[in-house]
């Protein structure tokens, strides 16, 4: 495949939230992420055991949803060749940007439907900042609290045409399909992408909302199941609004649970277990619409909200 290997993993999310002050709150107290460090508009956040100083980057904005969608080369020659071949793609090109205070200098690029993406090489590798950050064992990055994801996973963006998505993804991230939903009308309803061996690190399902560049969710890992469990007291504990879940997902069989963080953007705390796509000759698995109707793996009906809500919300 055109461009396999040129990107590492998935770097960072940029979320917008309208409520920033509550959705810090939410991501460090409650969610568990660490607070790295903070800029005038952006708080920069990493699970304990993100190796890079930021995987999401909290932005005060007007309106909330994903700013941008970060991953990170291989190697500066892989950088050189991915810009190389998004120049030539016909696909919208921002440019260069200069870096934050978690990374290098960007190539910044944007698909069809609004969302901007960017790649990276140069990252800031996170250093303790104080003892009680400092974990007990010294091969992971720091010590844990809240629901206490382990790092970030993966993120759902919502397009009018996955098939478009699709080409942009392979053409442009070098990114292959591990699984997908065929619709009864012939349309791709979905398509999980992966650039290493994870079984998927972004995902790209139908708008049904009407919106533009909208954001479904973003993902961080636990352990364990009991993990998920635990984090779902948490949530209920504090009076964070739990949408669906507990339960395993049939695509990918990832056991999630759903919540809505202050601003309204959807955040998913799962496991995957320990599946990995090691196959190099991997055929992309197909669901049916008949199937995705039978619900979750455990047969939990997936609710009405799960297919419109997004962020940000659409007006009426």
């Amino acid at each position: 495949m055109t461009g396999w290997g040129d990107i590492a993993h998935l770097g960072h999310v940029e979320m917008l939230t309208d409520r920033f002050d509550e959705s810090l709150d939410f991501f460090t107290r409650v969610y568990g992420l660490k607070l790295s460090g903070s800029d005038g508009r952006s708080a920069y956040l990493r699970a304990w055991d993100d190796y890079e100083f930021c995987t999401l980057k909290l932005t005060s904005a007007d309106v909330t949803g994903v700013g941008h969608v970060a991953y990170r080369a291989a190697s500066p020659e892989a950088l050189e060749r991915r810009v190389a071949a998004i120049e030539a793609s016909g696909y919208d090109v921002i440019g260069w940007v200069d870096g934050d205070q978690s990374h290098g200098r960007a190539f910044r690029f944007a698909d069809p439907f609004g969302h901007v993406f960017e790649i990276y090489y140069d990252p800031v590798w996170y250093e303790a900042q104080q003892e009680a950050e400092k974990a007990a064992l010294k091969n992971t990055a720091s010590a844990y609290t809240g629901a206490a994801p382990r790092r970030i996973d993966h993120l759902n963006l919502l397009a009018d045409d996955v098939t478009e998505f699709r080409r942009f993804m392979e053409t442009c991230l070098g990114s292959r399909v591990t699984e997908m939903i065929r619709l009864d009308n012939g349309r791709i309803g979905g398509c999980w992408f992966t650039v290493n061996n994870k079984s998927y690190d972004l995902a790209c399902t139908e708008e049904h909302g009407k919106g533009h560049g909208r954001l479904h969710h973003v993902t961080y890992a636990a352990d364990q199941r009991e993990d998920v469990l635990r984090a779902a007291d948490i949530f209920l504990q504090n009076g964070v609004h739990i949408e669906t879940g507990p339960h395993k997902h049939a695509i990918q069989g990832t056991f999630f649970l759903y919540v809505w963080e202050p601003a309204g953007n959807r955040v998913e705390i799962a496991n995957s277990g320990a599946r990995l796509i090691l196959a190099p000759d991997w055929q992309p698995v197909v669901w049916t619409e008949a199937e995705r109707r039978k619900g979750q793996a455990w047969g939990l009906k997936t609710i009405e909200t799960f297919h419109t809500h997004g962020t940000p919300p659409v007006e009426e």
